[in-house]
């Protein structure tokens, strides 16, 4: 059964648009309540990102605030709709997933991934027997059923690229991941040829970072850059033990900088290719 519906990404951006347009437009929170017929307390809530705005509140209060561009208005509409459009994640439940369906979402609305990876085969190309040995390493303390969760959590967002439309993967990886046995010599071996494989596609490319490229602009450790179309901003993607950070529009610039930094220190994608089908062979 999924989850109580929560604050998420969506509610956040279109509460913050909201909000934005109202004092834009010097009208009060009581303003905008009495013209829907709700209470400030609701309006708050809603521009604070907790509540989801239903579409045709989102109409009238872009009414009330006189805005008429239709590429705008257009915009806010199917926002508000996707606050409440479901997909494959809402089977799962938030406490167990947290920030992860918020990523899940971001994947399949973006257009674009770019992922720096320096520890681990990025999630959306894992193999399931590698998968599940990352993820058991990751929280050892974990329960068995919980830990299957995040495995089948893993495998069904790999399915996105199974239908089009789909967003264009380019990948970072550091060559240390192809020398980390994770699973055993027979699962990286599976592993790196199920990557091999992913770089014949036309909608992926894997460059590497060789041991020989020296230092970079990231040290910290790995993240996600998602191109996304109107009306959403870019975001920045980063996973921490204290839970995952999301940086929106102008900050995440930084990662976009330190991702085209890191790009210049890597193989070409045949190259790289090259290595993988070659780590992949010396592991049977």
């Amino acid at each position: 059964m999924a989850g109580r519906r929560g604050p998420t990404l969506r509610t956040q951006w279109l509460g913050k648009q909201l909000r934005e347009l109202r004092e834009a437009a010097k009208l009060t929170l009581r303003d905008a309540g009495e013209y829907i017929q709700r209470d400030p307390a609701t309006i708050s809530r809603i521009e604070g990102g907790l509540v989801p705005a239903r579409t045709p509140d989102v109409i009238a209060l872009l009414n009330l605030y006189g805005i008429n561009d239709e590429t705008k208005r257009e915009g806010m509409e199917r926002l508000s709709r996707e606050v409440w459009q479901t997909g494959w994640w809402d089977g799962y439940t938030p406490e167990a997933l947290g920030g992860m369906l918020d990523r899940a979402w971001l994947e399949s609305r973006a257009e674009r991934i770019r992922i720096y990876e320096p520890m681990v085969i990025p999630g959306l190309f894992q193999t399931r027997e590698y998968a599940s040995a990352v993820i058991t390493a990751s929280d050892a303390g974990a329960h068995p059923e919980r830990i299957q969760q995040w495995l089948e959590f893993r495998m069904d967002r790999q399915k996105m690229l199974e239908f089009e439309p789909h967003p264009r993967i380019e990948m970072i990886l550091d060559e240390a991941l192809m020398h980390r046995i994770i699973g055993g010599p027979k699962v990286m071996s599976a592993q790196l040829r199920h990557l091999a494989a992913a770089t014949e596609r036309p909608d992926v490319a894997v460059r590497i970072v060789p041991f020989n490229a020296g230092a970079h602009a990231s040290p910290e450790g790995g993240f996600l850059i998602f191109d996304m179309p109107d009306p959403y901003p870019d975001v920045a993607y980063a996973e921490t033990r204290g839970g995952a950070v999301y940086a929106e529009a102008d900050n995440a610039d930084n990662f976009m900088r330190a991702y085209d930094s890191i790009q210049t220190k890597t193989l070409v994608p045949a190259e790289s290719a090259k290595l993988i089908r070659n780590a992949a062979r010396r592991f049977g």
